[in-house]
């Protein structure tokens, strides 16, 4: 810590630099947006899997195996590169003929290319975590329900859903503060995030590691408050751990009530 190249004054100065910052929120935006399109993907695919129909699990499993099995930065790069495989993106009508045309560059921007990637690379994670905890519910506690009359819809937000959250939160929690670290990759296709911001200013002013000081900063410090976060909605869906006949008695009290 007494290093004299560790440079504490300048970890100072770029601690709340604006690009920094600029960069910081450019982060956080972009693990909120992927995160909550890979929950909607994942909860599609973990439906699918689920379904009986080979029809629709067997292209799930497909989808989850794919871009699970495949790493990040290779997916990244590829998107990146859409362009050399589709030169444009065009709508195309028979006896009419081509209604628009866009390059493929104008569209695939670095923020989509990094958006579509993660988003799809962290769907397969979801789709298992997901399934999992629909898979944890009681199969009795849904059979009675739907003998009772309740409809699939009705069933699965009032019985299924806050029962499997419990198992869903804590590995959701874990995989939001990985892909916090996995967004880091996204400097390789230059996105504006907090690293690559260091980056280019370090690139200037060759102060490399007092720069990658305050990113490491930055990370923790986040990190921490989504750590925080992740233990409060653990404690609030862990309350019915033992409660779950409980729960579940009262989800038919009310059932019957609006009956």
């Amino acid at each position: 810590m007494t290093n004299p190249e560790l440079q504490w004054p300048i970890v100072g100065k770029y601690l709340f630099h604006p690009q920094i910052m600029k960069g910081l929120w450019v982060t956080i935006f972009l693990t909120i947006l992927v995160m909550a399109l890979a929950t909607i993907m994942g909860m599609i695919a973990a439906l699918m899997m689920m379904s009986s129909s080979k029809l629709l699990s067997i292209p799930a499993r497909v989808f989850v195996w794919f871009f699970r099995g495949t790493p990040a930065l290779v997916q990244l790069i590829l998107w990146y590169n859409l362009s050399i495989l589709v030169k444009n993106f065009a709508l195309w009508i028979p006896g009419i003929g081509t209604i628009f045309s866009i390059p493929t560059n104008d569209i695939m921007t670095p923020f989509v290319a990094a958006t579509l990637a993660l988003s799809l690379h962290e769907s397969g994670y979801m789709a298992e975590i997901i399934r999992g905890g629909l898979m944890s519910v009681n199969k009795g506690q849904t059979e009675a329900a739907a003998c009772l009359g309740m409809k699939p819809s009705l069933l699965t937000r009032r019985i299924v859903i806050p029962q499997a959250m419990r198992m869903i939160i804590p590995p959701t929690g874990n995989e939001t503060i990985n892909l916090l670290k996995t967004t880091s990759l996204v400097s390789i296709i230059a996105v504006g995030d907090v690293l690559y911001s260091a980056q280019a200013i370090y690139a200037r002013t060759f102060e490399t590691i007092p720069l990658l000081i305050v990113v490491t900063f930055w990370y923790l410090v986040v990190v921490s408050i989504m750590s925080v976060g992740q233990g409060y909605l653990e404690r609030y869906y862990g309350r019915e751990d033992h409660g779950d006949k409980e729960g579940f008695l009262k989800s038919i009290f009310k059932f019957n009530r609006r009956k």
